[in-house]
């Protein structure tokens, strides 16, 4: 017997909780199902269900298999689609949510560029900071930044998230520049008030000593634009991540603060509802926003390099 057929069928039985429904679904006989499950025992030399006329369950060896099952056929799935994708016409509506600054920001540019290589998609980039449900809200794929949450999402990595102090070149002459975590935490602070993740204002300096920056707070906003624009204006010193402040920083508008200390730097990911039967629209596009962004984006060319906080 074939042991993909074979192991289909068990797959099948396990979650209809019966032989004769696993038949129907590959169009079967009761008994020929039964002989593909008894295949498989009898080659592995266990018994993989207890079966009965009025139920059927799975041994703990049984339910072992039955995970490793999964992610085989799984597997098997992804690569059939992958194989014959050439074949077939990426077309359709991608629904997008994405954080508003970080939407904004970068994601015009590769939308523009996926838009001009499938010219049968159209994208709704919903952008905003909420969290936002994919499911109740018909959203394909979402653009999450931080320590993700634990849940059933399958999630991508896109980039780094690499989180900087700033200050504008004339708070720096006004106020002096902070060489250390003593003058920062001295120093008057713009502040993210909408944090979702751990690590803020925490800094591990060159010899190992690790502080939290908690001084006074000037302003606090839960617009990361606004709090660019009040660096820009020489209002205090922001943290944030570079790809707000990285191209700032760059064209020497922003001052990096203590750019030789680390810091907890966060990621970029994609996030999907399912890794069976993902669209080649999707797939397509979390590729194209990989590669676009790579491993370096454009936002941290300016940058020294560090070692994150872990």
């Amino acid at each position: 017997m074939d042991r993909l057929t074979s192991m289909a069928v068990f797959v099948a039985a396990a979650e209809e909780g019966s032989l004769s429904s696993a038949a129907r679904r590959f169009g079967l006989s009761a008994s020929m199902a039964g002989k593909h499950v008894s295949a498989i025992e009898t080659e592995l030399k266990v018994r993989l269900m207890q079966r009965s006329t009025r139920q059927l369950r799975l041994t703990d060896a049984g339910q072992t298999y039955l995970a490793r099952c999964k992610r085989i056929l799984e597997e098997l799935d992804d690569a059939n689609r992958e194989a014959s994708a050439t074949q077939q016409a990426v077309r359709g509506v991608l629904r997008v949510a994405a954080p508003l600054t970080f939407g904004a920001l970068h994601l015009g540019n590769v939308t523009a560029s996926y838009l001009a290589s499938y010219p049968e998609v159209n994208v709704e980039m919903l952008l905003s900071d909420r969290y936002v449900d994919l499911l109740a809200e018909g959203i394909d794929v979402a653009i999450r930044i931080g320590r993700l949450q634990d849940s059933d999402l399958v999630a991508r990595r896109l980039a780094p998230c690499r989180m900087v102090f700033c200050a504008a070149p004339r708070f720096c002459e006004q106020h002096g520049t902070p060489r250390d975590m003593d003058a920062l935490r001295h120093a008057p602070r713009l502040v993210f008030s909408d944090v979702v993740s751990d690590g803020d204002w925490t800094l591990v300096a060159p010899d190992g000593r690790t502080g939290r920056i908690d001084g006074p707070v000037r302003m606090s906003s839960n617009n990361m634009q606004m709090l660019l624009a009040t660096a820009l204006a020489g209002g205090g010193i922001a943290y944030g991540p570079s790809f707000v402040f990285g191209e700032h920083i760059a064209r020497g508008e922003l001052i990096q603060l203590l750019p030789d200390h680390r810091n907890a730097d966060l990621a970029i990911h994609a996030v999907y509802p399912s890794k069976r039967h993902v669209s080649l629209k999707l797939r397509s596009f979390i590729t194209h926003l990989a590669e676009g962004f790579g491993d370096t984006p454009s936002w941290d060319l300016a940058l020294p390099s560090q070692l994150p906080v872990r």
